[in-house]
């Protein structure tokens, strides 16, 4: 086999892992945990420097990191029949590595995360280890329970920013708001997600809101979510001193309330899909946001 043929191989397998773990998402994850620390969560003593050369906090994030991907390994591999159905194309790149490769790389992730973890603290350890056998847990058995499968897989998304919060021991309402806000929309985007994948979950057996309830009712249901979600950015809006970033949370109400409109019209998985983009963007764009607390902190975390 020529070297050629070696390097191709070698490069669709690395695309193929990528996609398994959804190398994005965590990319965006990790962003995320860092840019909180250094504006919202770190205390103002901290430099940028000094946030960014955190050893155990680096340790943290990498764990959950690690943990996450191995997570969306494993979903990967109970999900691989649907997927055949509502992500053909995902499915082949996926199957560019075999399940029992996937595999091995499962467990490695999930040793590597425990590894990091230790250099951190016992309780550490003892943290990832139990989101790791949660992270499976849900794969394995609650993913197809309607409802809480939904609550569990965004408990879990949040987690890793939990474990941030936690570190810094930075325990004010504010930060609670947050939590709530970005939890309500994970919430959303995993009903959607249900919208969006009816057929494959139907003809496996998932018994998700949309094949118990049917579209009508699932719609009622992210409707209420979406005013729930309302809730927490007016309180941030009105109550807390979040500076710039109030104008990312009039933004994201306007967009959820037209949202509402477009939910009620969506039909079929490109409708859906459509939805689920718009979650994507408003919880990217959040993200990014994060460095409009305190405009004048970007400098003064810098220097």
């Amino acid at each position: 086999m020529s070297k050629r043929r070696i390097t191709k191989i070698a490069l669709l397998k690395l695309l193929s892992l990528f996609s398994v773990i959804r190398g994005w998402n965590i990319l965006v994850i990790t962003l995320a945990q860092y840019l909180a620390s250094i504006f919202i969560l770190a205390p103002d003593t901290h430099s940028l420097k000094e946030v960014l050369l955190d050893v155990k906090l680096f340790m943290i994030v990498t764990s959950g990191a690690l943990a996450i991907a191995g997570g969306y390994i494993i979903n990967n591999f109970y999900d691989a029949e649907k997927d055949i159905i509502n992500k053909p194309l995902k499915y082949k790149i996926d199957r560019l590595m075999r399940q029992n490769t996937q595999l091995i790389v499962y467990f490695i992730l999930n040793l590597l995360s425990v590894i990091a973890a230790s250099y951190v603290s016992f309780k550490a350890v003892i943290f990832f280890s139990l989101y790791i056998f949660w992270l499976w847990f849900y794969s394995h058995r609650l993913k197809k329970i309607p409802l809480v499968g939904n609550i569990v897989s965004a408990t879990l998304s949040i987690i890793p920013f939990f474990a941030v919060f936690v570190y810094y021991g930075n325990y004010q309402h504010v930060i609670f708001v947050h939590a709530v806000f970005l939890f309500l929309l994970i919430l959303l985007r995993d009903f959607v997600k249900d919208l969006e994948n009816l057929t494959g979950d139907l003809l496996n057996d998932y018994k998700t809101l949309p094949v118990q309830l049917g579209e009508k009712w699932s719609k009622y249901i992210i409707t209420f979510t979406v005013l729930l979600t309302l809730i927490p950015g007016y309180l941030l809006i009105s109550r807390y001193n979040i500076g710039k970033m109030e104008y990312y949370f009039y933004f994201a109400s306007v967009f959820l309330v037209l949202f509402i409109v477009l939910v009620w019209k969506a039909k079929g998985k490109k409708g859906y899909l459509i939805l689920h983009n718009i979650l994507k963007f408003i919880i990217i764009t959040g993200v990014f946001s994060i460095l409009l607390v305190d405009t004048s902190l970007v400098i003064n975390r810098i220097l």
